[in-house]
């Protein structure tokens, strides 16, 4: 039988998440959007098996889903709300008619992900649900009375998994009052149904946090950036620094950058974003802060299966796009070090460069790492680590490969320039004490 995963909590010092044992967990998660509502069950194995194998631990889906999630059957041909007696969708009657209903199927996908060490970041409903917001099919269905009926429901149902963490928001800013009062409704809900026992956060629109609105709730157990799909050149470590920066303390993720095969700008001839735009948004978004980071795939998030010029390859295509296999290079460089003392620290560069070419550091107490987008040359400064001296190495974020370098004085400046430039030709370099 397999054994349960723990339940997730923030670290005391409130910058990471860790398990109930106090173990480190860095959050390497992939969007799928549209997971509950698209795949059957023998599809939802092909993917969550992918997932496990290249070392995801998280994927982020929706109950209540965006495209046309409340109108449309999910491949058994169920719905996931019933209606009231005046024909709408109804939020407080889930459909759990039968054996076999939307909400068994959800049961099913959430429990194999448990099995194979994937944890659900669940959100309820997506945004268009209580905010059309110019996109989206709707309806608008919530309010603060329904949405808290609706979370107490979500949470009866799913408190007892470990593997769940609630995400609020759905991708759409909080303008009106009904707009907070279904959000803090869901949490409310949630939270009389499983207490602190699993943790909650706010999926923000593009280009925002979760911070902008929700910082200061108390439900809110940490932040979720969308750094978003809009310009080429990644500043995500902006978003990340803000909320690290805010107080009180509470971890961040960026949980949507650029996804993989994603028009740029959401416009096709403007071309895509690839594997190096996605390396960067990653690396940026870990090394400013955040406690793990989420990668996307523009057909896999939606489950494609008609490609075109805006999803430009089925789901299945896009398992192992460069991007999805090279981001465990990055959870397995995090995790190979002292992880709990880890902190931003951009002191480490001497004299960094800027737009496209800006580099991002990060250290604890016995080593240091330098993130250098393009490969261009740049000094260091030494003398933040203990020790007389420290060993130098490159770390290829595409292979996950380590290149000794070789021994320095701890003190003053070093020049290094990594081994390829140019566009991809991102590094690391890792600095450890002797």
């Amino acid at each position: 039988m397999t054994k349960p995963l723990q339940r997730l909590k923030v670290s005391d010092n409130k910058r990471f998440l860790i398990q109930e044992d106090g173990t480190p967990f860095f959050w390497l998660a992939d969007t799928a959007w549209e997971l509950f509502h698209k795949l059957s069950r023998e599809e939802a194995d092909v993917y969550l098996e992918n997932r496990a194998r290249l070392k995801f631990n998280v994927v982020q889906a929706v109950a209540l889903a965006e495209f046309d999630g409340v109108k449309t059957a999910n491949p058994y041909g169920r719905e996931p709300l019933k209606r009231d007696a005046d024909g709408e969708y109804d939020p407080t009657q889930p459909d759990v008619d039968g054996d076999e209903n939307y909400w068994t199927h959800v049961d099913y996908i959430v429990d194999q992900a448990a099995a194979r060490g994937l944890y659900v970041a669940f959100l309820p409903t997506w945004g268009d649900k209580y905010h059309m917001a110019g996109f989206g099919k709707g309806p608008e269905i919530f309010n603060g009375d329904n949405a808290r009926t609706y979370g107490r429901w979500l949470g009866e149902r799913y408190g007892s998994r470990s593997n769940i963490i609630w995400v609020l928001g759905g991708d759409r800013s909080l303008i009106i009052r009904n707009h907070f009062e279904v959000n803090n409704g869901l949490a409310a809900g949630i939270r009389e149904a499983v207490g602190d026992s699993q943790l909650i956060t706010f999926h923000p629109c593009g280009n925002a946090s979760s911070s902008h609105h929700m910082h200061h709730e108390e439900w809110l157990d940490f932040n979720m950036i969308q750094s978003g799909h809009h310009e080429q050149i990644r500043e995500n470590y902006k978003h990340v620094k803000a909320d690290y920066d805010k107080l009180p303390i509470k971890p961040t993720v960026d949980a949507e950058p650029a996804y993989e095969d994603h028009p740029v700008n959401f416009n096709a001839s403007k071309g895509y974003f690839d594997q190096a735009d996605v390396r960067i948004g990653a690396y940026y978004g870990v090394f400013s802060g955040g406690f793990g980071t989420t990668y996307g795939h523009h057909s896999i998030w939606s489950m494609t299966t008609e490609p075109g010029a805006y999803f430009i390859m089925t789901w299945q295509e896009a398992l192992n796009r460069p991007g999805a296999v090279q981001m465990q290079h990055l959870r397995d460089l995090i995790e190979s070090f002292s992880y709990l003392d880890r902190a931003p620290d951009q002191s480490l560069i001497a004299g960094n460069l800027e737009g496209a070419n800006y580099m991002v550091a990060t250290r604890g107490e016995r080593y240091g790492l330098i993130y250098s987008p393009n490969g261009i040359p740049f000094r260091a400064s030494l003398g933040k680590l203990p020790g007389s001296s420290v060993e130098a190495s490159w770390f290829d974020p595409r292979t996950g490969e380590y290149t000794a370098i070789g021994s320095f004085a701890n003190s003053g400046e070093a020049a290094f320039a990594p081994p390829t430039s140019g566009r991809g030709g991102d590094w690391v370099l890792v600095l450890k004490s002797v």
